[in-house]
């Protein structure tokens, strides 16, 4: 029988910590942005669990998909990439992962509901397209190398955060979209990097992402660009005074970013080297949107 240890393990939990790091940069940015400067907790609560839902549901259907198709029982894993493991090992039924990702799906759509009714519909586009990126991720969009690059950042970006900064304000608005592409960025980056150990194991499913269909040398050269991106995105959204000045916070992690890229550049077709500078692209992913949320909070009490 499974134990809640095995189901806690399906949902690839080192993974969840960048669903509180994007919906923090939702929410800092709105109470950055609200008159009063007033935090909703039941919407916030509501936001940040339908955002750790539909986290755990695009790992736990992802790790279904590449079970069933048989990418699992080829990757080489890393701590990093290659699944769980938990299903290629027969340790849960791939029937139960199965309806367990569409059960947190089920309650995401719920939640979203409470929120058309409190707000209205417009809230509604990035519910639906949440949905679609999150159940058809793995079969879909990973057939598409652009989809596939671009979908990631799209679901922690703009969705997860613009949709925590809607449930706040019930609005959109430019300094959100400005700081929901600073994850989104770093998102897609993730992914991408996160592709490279994999190529050889997806060509079983017949996946097309940037590293198969590029190569991962020009693959990296992407990578290096889109970590040199977010930075001029977050001094360009600081110029435009969309974040204050004091979201330069993010800053700080420039010097872990460039060391990374250098490092992803080196050895993108030699593995086991690429490794730490893999773990330093995920410290880059979770420490540089946190500090700009940080940051823009320490803004309200700054001129």
């Amino acid at each position: 029988m499974a134990t809640v240890r095995t189901w806690f393990f399906e949902t690839r939990p080192q993974f969840l910590l960048l669903t509180p790091v994007c919906v923090f940069v939702g929410v800092a940015t709105a109470v950055y942005d609200s008159p009063a400067n007033h935090l909703n907790a039941l919407h916030f609560g509501l936001a940040f669990l339908g955002a750790l839902l539909a986290h755990v549901a695009v790992n736990v259907l992802n790790d279904y998909f590449d079970f069933r198709s048989g990418i699992d029982l080829n990757t080489t894993r890393t701590p990093f990439s290659g699944g769980s493991g938990i299903l290629p090992a027969g340790l849960l039924s791939p029937w139960r992962v199965y309806l367990f990702g569409l059960a947190c799906v089920l309650a995401v759509s719920l939640i979203g509901i409470y929120f058309i009714y409190e707000y209205g519909v417009a809230i509604l586009p990035l519910g639906v397209l949440g949905v679609i990126v999150v159940y058809f991720y793995t079969t879909h969009l990973t057939k598409d190398p652009l989809l596939c690059a671009i979908a990631p950042g799209l679901g922690f970006g703009p969705l997860m955060v613009m949709g925590t900064y809607f449930t706040q304000t019930g609005e959109y608005t430019l300094s959100a979209g400005m700081a929901s592409m600073i994850p989104g960025f770093l998102v897609s980056n993730l992914l991408l990097l996160n592709q490279f150990p994999d190529v050889e194991a997806d060509r079983v499913a017949s996946r097309r992402h940037l590293p198969m269909v590029m190569g991962r040398g020009r693959s990296a050269r992407i990578y290096a660009g889109l970590i040199l991106a977010t930075y001029v995105w977050l001094v360009l959204s600081v110029a435009l005074q969309v974040l204050p000045w004091t979201a330069l916070l993010g800053l700080v992690t420039l010097p872990l970013g460039i060391k990374a890229i250098k490092g992803v550049m080196s050895y993108s077709d030699d593995i086991g080297k690429l490794i730490p500078f893999m773990g330093q692209n995920i410290m880059v992913t979770l420490l540089t949107p946190l500090l700009v949320g940080a940051g823009t909070l320490i803004g309200l009490a700054l001129p």
